[in-house]
């Protein structure tokens, strides 16, 4: 299992390798670059936190695709440094994520959503830590259409798309967008998450903050009612691998995914119309910037954020954070074990620190540094039966 992991991250890498290096030098969607604070790909690591004890401990954890890469990734670094300490992540989606914490039947939850009011209400004594960010990319596979070909899309196509009223590859409505592309006279196919889903979270709340007709007919949940489904062009698909595999093997769709997912599957990557009207494409560049535009650390009780939309020529309007979900008092978890607790929170410890040098490599940006703050002052207010579980 460890070597299908490892293999399985070798290639993800690879693939995102070569798509970093492509945009960097296509700068067709491109804006002039704006000025950015360099804490915000930078955090400082501490000494003598992450120490873990000699004896074998185990951890489970479950949750988002979406970040299911960058966090398989830390599992395997980890266990390289402290050989004690070995940690499973199932990516089951961040809606079973989010049921698995509340049940008490993994020692940690991860989430591309935050919790609804009534999630919240059945998961008593859970906290939410910001981990990583990265960029819904809109993805397609398009009969004639290279994978390399960027198509420009506008908030008011993809909500059309996913309505149900823009329902052919050649429609002025997209077509005009994209002059120098020949579109086919081709049905489009929607594919969607048929799971609990974060980044059907992050794409929905997307679609509804750019569109009051989404927002009153659809709204943004972890799982919503496509209306694309009634015209039967409507597909679902479990899982980040799940769409993008779709996708992949079905002409003329049109997808969202974490952008590793799209590039992994060598899938078209869109760009997308921002609030400042100018259409970009989701890079490690351009989703840093919709986080330094959006991020807010205001409220320390709450450390849920929302980025989509974000202000600045540069940002990618569908960035999102991701969050791990923790009992406050991990002993309200039944099957974690104070060594276990301990364990768990010098790994995040590390995860937010030492860990944010892995998040490039796969396309996911390092934590800004209000947010590193914040997560290590929830960190240090982790305990078990009142015991502080790390301290500095």
């Amino acid at each position: 299992m460890a070597i299908v992991v490892v293999v399985v991250i070798v290639a993800i890498i690879a693939g995102a390798f070569g798509y970093q290096s492509m945009t960097k030098t296509n700068t067709m969607t491109m804006q002039p670059t704006e000025s950015t604070s360099q804490s915000m790909i930078e955090s400082t690591s501490t000494t003598g936190s992450a120490t873990q004890p000699v004896e074998a401990v185990s951890l489970l954890g479950a949750g988002a695709t979406f970040p299911a890469p960058l966090i398989q990734k830390w599992t395997v670094e980890y266990h390289n440094l402290y050989s004690s300490v070995t940690i499973n992540y199932n990516p089951i989606g961040s809606g079973g994520g989010i049921q698995q914490i509340s049940k008490k039947t993994v020692d940690f939850g991860a989430s591309d959503a935050p919790l609804s009011a009534s999630q919240a209400a059945n998961a008593s004594g859970i906290v939410l830590m910001p981990e990583t960010l990265g960029g819904v990319a809109i993805t397609y596979n398009v009969q004639g259409i290279q994978g390399t070909t960027t198509l420009r899309f506008t908030s008011d196509v993809i909500v059309g798309i996913y309505i149900g009223v823009i329902t052919m590859w050649n429609d002025p409505a997209i077509q005009g967008l994209n002059p120098g592309v020949t579109l086919p006279n081709s049905r489009i196919t929607a594919v969607h998450r048929s799971d609990g889903s974060g980044t059907t979270y992050a794409f929905t709340d997307y679609l509804q903050a750019v569109s009051s007709n989404w927002g009153m007919n659809v709204g943004r949940s972890t799982s919503v009612s496509w209306p694309v489904d009634s015209t039967g062009y409507g597909i679902g698909a479990k899982g980040n691998a799940g769409v993008a595999g779709t996708v992949s093997n079905t002409p003329n769709s049109i997808g969202y995914v974490d952008v590793i997912y799209a590039v992994s599957n060598k899938l078209g990557i869109g760009a997308v119309k921002n609030a400042a009207g100018n259409f970009i494409v989701p890079t490690l560049d351009t989703i840093r910037y919709a986080a330094a535009n959006a991020t807010n650390t205001s409220n320390p009780n709450d450390l849920s954020q929302h980025i989509v939309n974000a202000a600045g020529a540069q940002s990618y309007p569908i960035a999102t954070y991701t969050y791990i979900l923790v009992y406050k008092d991990m002993s309200a978890n039944p099957s974690t074990t104070l060594p276990k607790a301990q364990a768990l929170a010098k790994f995040l410890w590390w995860a937010i620190h030492d860990g944010q040098k892995y998040s490039p490599d796969l396309i996911y940006v390092p934590l800004p540094d209000n947010i590193v703050k914040a997560d290590e002052q929830l960190l240090l207010s982790l305990t078990f039966q009142g015991q502080q579980l790390i301290t500095q």
